[in-house]
């Protein structure tokens, strides 16, 4: 049984699809280990409880630096012995060394077609620029911000009289199909991280990740 950890800060909906998905058995022969969160309010935390998950809420305000939250986050992670790190809406910059601990192992999914529009406001941004089409990234966590390699997109329409919530509402849709996809193909090994490239069955994928006719 492999072993996952996830890391919120938020309301979990992508946790709730990785839980979903490991009950199901999209995801194979694995298991949330524990959910660990930087706001203790954070819904995801209760969603992790009603499925019987360990949970465990870190402050960073009880920390002297970035660094020093984050090796505590790591001594509790590495308690779970996990295969894959899932973050799932965690809004916080990981420091290098974290990163580096994680390399190959930790998965983001970012609500935009990597590499445009990194960091926040991506849907509202997408709209002021004009584009007909947006969409969610799940890639590999380097320590560039958004940048490490990507290992599947999905993409999204945008109507001329869309609000941001109205194409956060479909992105949403897209990223709770693909994350736990993403996941298992980790777990499996069929895809993993060689260099800066994410690797699937043996063939580097291109910068937008591995693409399939339907």
């Amino acid at each position: 049984m492999k072993n996952i950890v996830v890391l919120i800060s938020g309301n979990g909906s992508n946790l709730q699809a990785i839980i979903d998905a490991c009950e199901s058995g999209i995801i194979e022969n694995a298991r949330i280990a524990a959910v660990i969160s930087n706001k203790a309010d954070a819904y995801g935390l209760e969603r992790a409880h009603q499925a019987g998950i360990d949970t465990l809420h870190l402050a960073a305000g009880d920390y002297t630096d970035r660094e020093a939250f984050d090796r505590a986050m790591a001594d509790n992670i590495d308690q779970f012995s996990p295969d894959l790190i899932i973050l799932a809406g965690f809004m916080r910059i990981l420091s290098a060394d974290f990163v580096r601990h994680y390399q190959g192992r930790m998965i983001n999914i970012h609500p935009s077609l990597l590499p445009k529009y990194t960091g926040l406001n991506t849907h509202q941004r997408a709209i002021d620029a004009g584009d007909t089409e947006h969409g969610t990234s799940v890639h590999f966590v380097t320590e560039e911000l958004d940048g490490g390699p990507v290992i599947l997109q999905a993409k999204v329409p945008i109507f001329e009289d869309d609000t941001a919530e109205d194409v956060m509402a479909r992105v949403q849709q897209q990223e709770h199909r693909i994350y736990p996809v993403v996941a298992n193909w980790c777990l499996q090994q069929r895809v993993t991280m060689q260099g800066n490239n994410a690797v699937f069955e043996g063939d580097i994928l291109p910068a937008n990740g591995y693409a399939a006719e339907d």
